[in-house]
């Protein structure tokens, strides 16, 4: 796994976001057998895309979407091996999968873009997700429904036993009735390698932010317990949260592991670093 975009929401270039980083959301997972795969497209998909056409061993690659709010396409439009000659399969589970070309199409409008999705030389296709196990390569992919405003899904990936799983823009408490129960996240989540999940908000914010579809820091960490997780990662991180905050806020919940006597490794994630399962 790579880290090209860690933050919620909308860009948050400068000084205190440089550690952690400023991009929104993209992440790349790589298979043994150099499968190449994309979760969500946003600003951190444009280095990423620049790092293919420079190191690319294959013209194959996998787009996955989570939910098509702004911070997760916003970066398609200047991912340069659309412009090359590479094969694109977009995944995503309905509804997203009803309208996502649409959406994409309609972001380069030329009201909003000088190129239109049309004038895209890569060969694009679009497959839509229903069924739990799908292969790709080695891996098995499977889906889980969020609890987020205008729909999002979380992905889950088994390759040789270890097991990867994505979640982002996810409110794992919602205080109406939710899509998905704590307890079947807690059942996706289970005995997960590496556990990436939506850390937008501190428990203190939740009340004024209720209903918007993102995790507290808390929420998360007691996700990971229960879900007997090895490495968590704090992910989607608020725009204005610096580097500073964060660092403190995990280094608090690394002293509660400790005093719990918790055999789990937390982090934030961090953009530009890999981490090998």
């Amino acid at each position: 796994m790579r880290f090209w975009g860690t933050r919620g929401t909308i860009p948050a270039p400068g000084q205190e976001t440089i550690k952690y980083g400023g991009n929104t959301t993209c992440v790349e997972l790589v298979l043994k057998d150099g499968t190449l795969a994309i979760f969500d497209a946003g600003t951190g998909i444009k280095k990423l895309g620049q790092n293919i056409i420079k190191n690319h061993k294959s013209n194959v690659i996998h787009l996955f979407f989570t939910h098509t709010h702004w911070d997760h396409i916003q970066g398609f439009p200047l991912f340069s091996p659309a412009y090359a000659d590479f094969k694109i399969r977009i995944y995503s589970c309905p509804p997203t999968f009803n309208y996502i070309k649409q959406i994409l199409t309609d972001q380069m409008d030329s009201r909003y873009f000088p190129v239109k999705f049309e004038q895209l030389k890569a060969n694009i296709s679009f497959q839509e997700i229903v069924a739990q196990n799908n292969q790709l390569s080695n891996g098995t992919f499977s889906f889980i429904t969020n609890n987020h405003p205008g729909n999002a899904h979380g992905f889950r990936i088994i390759e040789d036993g270890k097991r990867v799983v994505f979640i982002t823009d996810n409110e794992l408490l919602p205080e109406e009735k939710s899509k998905t129960s704590w307890v079947e996240f807690v059942d996706f989540c289970k005995d997960a390698d590496l556990l990436i999940h939506d850390a937008h908000y501190l428990q203190q914010e939740m009340a004024k932010t209720a209903g918007f579809g993102h995790s507290s820091y808390e929420q998360v960490f007691n996700l990971g317990i229960e879900a007997n997780v090895k490495h968590l990662l704090f992910f989607h991180h608020e725009p204005d949260r610096t580097d500073k905050q964060i660092e403190s806020i995990v280094q608090n919940y690394r002293i509660k592991i400790s005093k719990m006597k918790l055999n789990m490794k937390l982090d934030a994630a961090t953009e530009g670093l890999n981490y090998i399962v």
